[in-house]
């Protein structure tokens, strides 16, 4: 059986990218959320964990297991638990973010897109990294890949998720009233 650290060479760089951009995306993501100051209030606490919060998980739980695999740990079982973990809490997160979604009664005024991208695609992300730490654990070396697949996948549903939201928030915010133009025979 390879060490660790053997299995996972190939995908060092993978990782050292997938971090670099996770983490950069968490900086942009507080830039959007000041951008949307004002567009979502204390009342509106499901819409923050699905547009906003969510993205930030995402990204951090990118970032927590590039760490994971990139860190010098001895064997499999170590990094693969840790994996596991954030999977299970990103599912974690996950449910409750369609607990208030239902609650509130903002899953009915989602579209298919919104919840496929927010809602189904991080389950399925945070799933699969569940299962790949779990892999890991077990040694198996296949789960390298698996964990690279769902990493790729949470990535693009953060980013895409975080754009979206940033466009949304922009068409959202409050403009200053624009006084009427003066008549063209006025003094």
């Amino acid at each position: 059986m390879p060490q660790l650290a053997d299995a996972l060479r190939p995908w060092h760089d993978f990782y050292t990218l997938f971090g670099s951009a996770s983490a950069t995306l968490i900086g942009l993501l507080f830039v959007a959320a000041s951008v949307g100051t004002g567009v979502f209030s204390a009342d509106r606490r499901a819409a923050q964990r699905v547009f906003l919060t969510a993205s930030v998980v995402d990204f951090s739980l990118i970032l927590a297991t590039c760490l994971i695999i990139l860190a010098p740990l001895p064997g499999w079982a170590a990094p693969g638990g840790m994996i596991m973990a954030c999977g299970l809490c990103g599912l974690g997160y996950s449910f409750m973010v369609c607990r208030d979604t239902l609650h509130d009664g903002l899953l009915h005024k989602l579209d298919l897109e919104d919840r496929t991208w927010y809602i189904a695609l991080p389950i399925g992300g945070y799933l699969c990294l569940a299962v790949s730490g779990g892999a890991l654990a077990m040694q198996i070396p296949r789960a390298c890949t698996a964990l690279a697949v769902s990493t790729g996948l949470l990535l693009a549903a953060g980013i895409r998720n975080a754009w979206d939201i940033t466009l949304w928030s922009m068409s959202r915010r409050r403009q200053p009233p624009v006084p009427p133009e003066k008549p063209p025979h006025a003094p």
